[in-house]
């Protein structure tokens, strides 16, 4: 694919029906067809089929199913990549699974690392053990989800990409720690940041602001609607401009080194 210098990004921030992925799948095609054409990248919450739920043995789906399946002919029928993370199936362990895929059907892949102890998600689903680097449009992409954002080691960019996702149903109650932490991340790491959180109730009782976030590799904000809003809204990235800001100022060369395991 030729490389895309300024990337339209398209983030979705919705309300989301519990654990029902066809509503959830209808509902989001509906939002996206007027995108065709208008979008190279779009960006759907974290569980965007089922919402966050801890009953992946009813709920998740093999990595071939219903949902890969949909997100394909979205991206082709879109002529534009489909991102977001869905609970995938393996034999008897379950993942959540961040999924890019591309209007060629190419299909990328992160699992969720850092799983969310305070609501039990270790204790239903294996984490990950690779940190990834998507490539997309001769852009290079750091996939997260929700939770890792509190972990800035395995965010750490090595000169590796050039923007970081994070997709998420981050609860109202900590809305400051996820605005924070985004906008951080984009100025310890030089790179852009886009943050895609739900809004509405969930089947568990729990309220989502939304707060879906585009910052540059500056920190300044790009996109912030206020929140519990459900929109569709664009962003336009400037692969040159990300890269000669680090080039000019040139913080990532003094950065500690580590390896991480």
């Amino acid at each position: 694919m030729v490389p895309i210098e300024n990337l339209r990004v398209t983030l979705i921030q919705t309300e989301l029906v519990w654990q029902s992925p066809e509503e959830n799948r209808q509902m989001l095609a509906e939002k996206m067809q007027s995108l065709a054409g208008q979008a190279d990248l779009i960006i759907l919450p974290e569980m965007f089929t089922t919402c966050f739920m801890m009953s992946p043995e009813r709920h998740s789906e093999p990595m071939e199913g219903e949902t890969l399946l949909w997100m394909q002919a979205q991206a082709v029928a879109l002529n534009a990549a489909v991102c977001g993370s869905v609970a995938i199936q393996e034999g008897t362990q379950y993942i959540n699974r961040m999924l890019l895929v591309s209007p060629t059907g190419d299909v990328q892949s992160y699992d969720k690392r850092h799983l969310f102890r305070m609501g039990n998600e270790h204790e239903h689903y294996r984490a990950g053990s690779e940190r990834v680097i998507f490539e997309y449009a001769g852009w290079r992409i750091l996939p997260t989800i929700c939770y890792d954002l509190r972990f800035p080691v395995s965010m750490r960019n090595q000169n590796d990409y050039d923007l970081a996702i994070c997709v998420a149903n981050w609860p109202a109650p900590r809305r400051n720690p996820w605005r924070i932490l985004l906008q951080a991340r984009a100025i310890e790491n030089q790179c852009y940041m886009l943050g895609v959180n739900r809004v509405g109730e969930d089947g568990i009782g729990l309220h989502y602001s939304g707060d879906s976030l585009a910052i540059n590799f500056k920190g300044e904000l790009m996109l912030d609607k206020p929140q519990g809003q459900s929109f569709v809204e664009t962003v336009v990235l400037n692969l040159s401009e990300v890269q000669q800001f680090r080039e000019v100022f040139p913080a990532w060369q003094d950065a500690d080194s580590f390896t991480m395991m």
